[in-house]
């Protein structure tokens, strides 16, 4: 039975296949530890403050990525960076899968029928709908993402979203906001032209391939394959 403890709230699992791995050390970067003591075999090594000083700048942890041996590119030990054509098929197809859910839920509502009659009527339907359509879009998102970093459409086209400083997957909090940043504006006002600005950023972002909602939640799309 294995004695290591659970990962604690908010720790990645050590097996994710994704998280980022620090690269192999290069010539000259190896631990103190790499050489045996001086004095021969059962010396003890000098004690901190006596000898050399301790690694890491006395904290005895290892630095975070993108300081001390490793390099500061955050993308450095992540997979490669997904193909922006692929996001966008990756969207479309939630949008369609998530368009269809709204439509079947408005649908017996009333909410998502249109009377020409009436102006009232129909700005009631219309900003009934968009809610619906808003949190329908953002729960999906946010869930989906926190738990694997997948959507439907991503998983089949074997994308992932990750953070950007680490390489895991996104918590609740930074799914929600990327999901928030993405969908809202596109329920209440601005539709396929917003969906069009924030993951058509991908195409021209450089070095990162960041869609607007990415860069508000610091991460990246990943390619799984």
């Amino acid at each position: 039975m294995s004695t290591e403890p659970p990962p604690g709230p908010g720790q990645p699992p050590d097996d994710d296949p994704f998280r980022k791995q620090p690269p192999p050390p290069g010539p000259g970067s190896g631990s103190p530890y790499d050489t045996p003591p001086p004095g021969g075999p059962g010396s003890q090594p000098p004690p901190y403050g006596g000898g050399q000083p301790p690694p890491y700048g006395g904290g005895g942890q290892p630095p975070p990525y993108g300081g001390g041996p490793y390099p500061a590119d955050p993308l450095a030990g992540m997979p490669p960076l997904a193909d922006s054509g692929r996001r966008v098929l990756a969207r479309l197809i939630d949008m369609v899968l998530v368009g269809l859910v709204v439509w079947l839920v408005t649908w017996p509502l009333g909410i998502g029928e249109y009377n020409v009659d009436t102006d009232e009527f129909e700005t009631a339907s219309t900003f009934g709908q968009s809610i619906v359509a808003a949190v329908l879009y953002i729960a999906y998102d946010t869930l989906m993402t926190a738990r694997t970093g997948q959507t439907l459409g991503k998983k089949w086209l074997k994308l992932r979203v990750a953070n950007l400083d680490n390489g895991n997957t996104p918590s609740t909090q930074t799914s929600l906001m990327r999901a928030a940043v993405l969908w809202i504006p596109f329920a209440f006002c601005c539709a396929c032209l917003w969906t069009a600005v924030a993951g058509g950023w991908s195409f021209f972002d450089r070095p990162y391939k960041q869609g607007l909602h990415d860069k508000a939640a610091k991460t990246v799309v990943v390619s799984t394959r």
